[in-house]
């Protein structure tokens, strides 16, 4: 049995298995098929207890295990009894793997699990109780299996948790719950589980539903009806992998259930480090924040993380000015931000002035971090009301942004319900917002006030700022090690938002619109040879033609993330550039897989 990643949104992915010499698309949904359950026709893969008469691609198991899972008994083997006072212990839980063969064997701490790709959390039922407990196990089963394995959840798996629990990567489930629950008369969706009794008309449109009435369905029809609600939900995670918006559809489907909800914010607040790994630094599609939950989404927390840790304001500013954010992204390109732009640009001296745009759910924004993600792409619920959270999160991190970076002078041009919040932490601000940003008197006033201001300054040119603007970026990007050296006696030349690096005449690297993140070119990545940052090395018999697959990687930086640009070494030399596919720790552990997209090579 081969596994093979796809694609990948944070720590799920997209992959591929082949059972029998079909090919099987994961996260998958495994079937009981036994005596007393028949796996319904469209299943795509059992699981059983016997060989005989199985013509589709199956796992066997033992007839103990079927008969517990059936009878949802606490046997030792497929959930073991934690008394509150053990010790957890991550070897007792992936009791089991399936091995090349598709058996099921018992792991121990004597049993090698190299030859196995698929492993099983065996106690996954009872630990679903124990929200913080829970989280731990999962997330250290997956970090002990490794990414080239795919890591198996049974009993659990209902239409509502498996966005999160894939989530958190997990690649296959089974058909345990849909069983349980038509045994018990309940129907499953996506918001939860309901009484068939208790609904007065069947809001579905699957076969079994719409050949029946709420009042004449029997156990079989509640089944296959269970067995569907499976199916589309794992549908629907598969399609949110590939857009990349699996985080979305999570935070949607745990409204429904006390229990995900918990799981979700203890993985966010106490499992930063296990996603912020797998969560690539760019993304196609708009990141779409609705709730307070969204506040702490790991590309977010990176972000300020950035900010604060790694990012420098351009040396040549003086005046700090807070604008407010705009519906389309990135800001500059917005009707608003251009009225704005239109009156700023009759500074004399506009360059000491920079502008920070105060938003949620991000905090800050400097002007020349509008074109990365997240900044670049998301979108949020504008009514005009800061949530106690919102507030809380942009303070703090003002405090912390203003010790760090310092300024002469404060402009506040945000909305009252913003100026509430943050005009406390400004020394001797400068408030020229009356009603709305954009009407004549606010942007009269703005006008008004930064001549005066920025008069008191020396001027400053506008390829100094550019220059300052560009090491900023780096140095967010890459941090200072490897944007002191990129820049080193370099100019930038062309037209915001289009930047490129130049040292004479050789071009280093670019700033494009679309991705908002500096380009290397070859000559750009080989002066990272001093710092050695975000560098993978190749074997030395590696033939590089086109872009560098897994099987060719020696080593790689932890550092690195999906879309970073990468310095890629072979023989202690530099022979391409280009951006990473898989995270540095991935690009070690698979055999399978394109790691970087080779930009140019010598």
């Amino acid at each position: 049995m081969e596994f093979k990643i796809k694609q990948r949104d944070g720590a799920a992915r997209i992959g591929q298995i082949t059972v029998r010499k079909k090919d099987i698309v994961t996260p998958t949904l495994l079937f009981i098929h036994t005596s007393r359950f028949a796996a319904p026709s469209f299943a795509d893969i059992l699981l059983l207890s016997t060989t005989k008469n199985i013509d589709k691609p199956a796992f066997f198991i033992t007839d103990n295990w079927l008969t517990s899972i059936q009878q949802k008994q606490k046997i030792e083997f497929l959930i073991p009894q934690l008394e509150a006072s053990e010790e957890y212990n991550l070897q007792s839980r992936l009791f089991a793997y399936i091995d090349k063969e598709g058996k099921v064997t018992t792991f121990s701490k004597e049993k090698k699990t190299s030859e196995a790709n698929f492993l099983i959390f065996t106690c996954a039922y009872q630990l679903l109780q124990r929200q913080t407990e829970f989280c731990h196990s999962i997330l250290q089963s997956r970090e002990k299996a490794g990414y080239h394995r795919m890591l198996y959840l049974p009993s659990i798996a209902t239409p509502s948790n498996i966005a999160l629990l894939t989530y958190c990567g997990v690649d296959c489930f089974d058909s345990f719950s849909a069983i349980l629950a038509a045994r018990r008369d309940k129907l499953l969706f996506s918001d939860g589980m309901f009484d068939r009794t208790s609904l007065h008309e069947l809001p579905c449109s699957c076969p079994a539903c719409t050949q029946t009435t709420i009042t004449d369905m029997g156990f079989s029809q509640v089944l296959i009806h269970n067995y569907y609600a499976l199916l589309h939900e794992m549908s629907q995670v598969r399609n949110a992998i590939y857009q990349g918006g699996l985080r979305e559809l999570v935070e949607m489907r745990i409204r429904s259930d006390p229990q995900l909800t918990a799981i979700l914010r203890i993985l966010d607040r106490h499992h930063f480090a296990f996603f912020e790994q797998r969560v690539p630094i760019t993304r196609k599609y708009d990141l779409r924040a609705t709730t307070d939950d969204s506040l702490f989404r790991p590309e977010i927390i990176r972000y300020q993380n950035r900010l604060l840790e790694r990012y420098h304001k351009p040396d040549c500013t003086k005046v700090l000015l807070f604008l407010p954010c705009s519906a389309k992204k990135p800001y500059s390109f917005s009707k608003s931000h251009k009225i704005l732009k239109k009156v700023l640009s009759t500074l004399d001296n506009l360059q000491v002035v920079h502008e920070v745009i105060i938003t949620s759910p991000l905090g800050l924004v400097p002007r020349e971090l509008e074109l990365m993600y997240p900044a670049s792409s998301y979108d949020i619920a504008v009514s005009g009301i800061w949530t106690e959270s919102e507030k809380k999160i942009i303070r703090n991190l003002l405090q912390q942004y203003l010790k760090k970076n310092a300024y002469d002078s404060y402009v506040i041009h945000v909305s009252g319900e913003i100026q509430e919040f943050i005009v406390d932490l400004l020394p001797d601000a400068i408030v020229t917002c009356k009603n709305h940003p954009l009407d004549h008197d606010s942007l009269e006033k703005l006008q008004i006030v930064l001549k005066q201001v920025t008069a008191n300054y020396k001027k400053v040119n506008r390829s100094l700022r550019q220059y300052q603007n560009v090491k900023s970026i780096t140095e967010y990007q890459f941090g200072s090690p490897c944007s002191k050296r990129l820049l080193e006696e370099c100019s930038i030349r062309g037209r915001y938002p289009n930047l490129k690096i130049f040292n004479n005449n050789q071009q280093l690297g670019m700033i494009t619109g679309e991705r908002g993140l500096i380009s290397l070119t070859l000559q750009g990545g080989k002066r990272f040879a001093d710092v050695k940052e975000y560098w993978v090395e190749i074997f030395d018999d590696f033939s590089l033609k086109g872009s560098v697959f897994a099987p060719g990687i020696k080593d790689a930086a932890p550092a690195i993330r999906v879309g970073d640009d990468v310095v890629i070494y072979k023989n202690n030399s530099i022979c391409a550039v280009g951006v990473a596919q898989m995270n540095g720790e991935e690009m070690k552990d698979v055999i399978y897989g394109e790691a970087v997209k080779v930009r140019h090579r010598c």
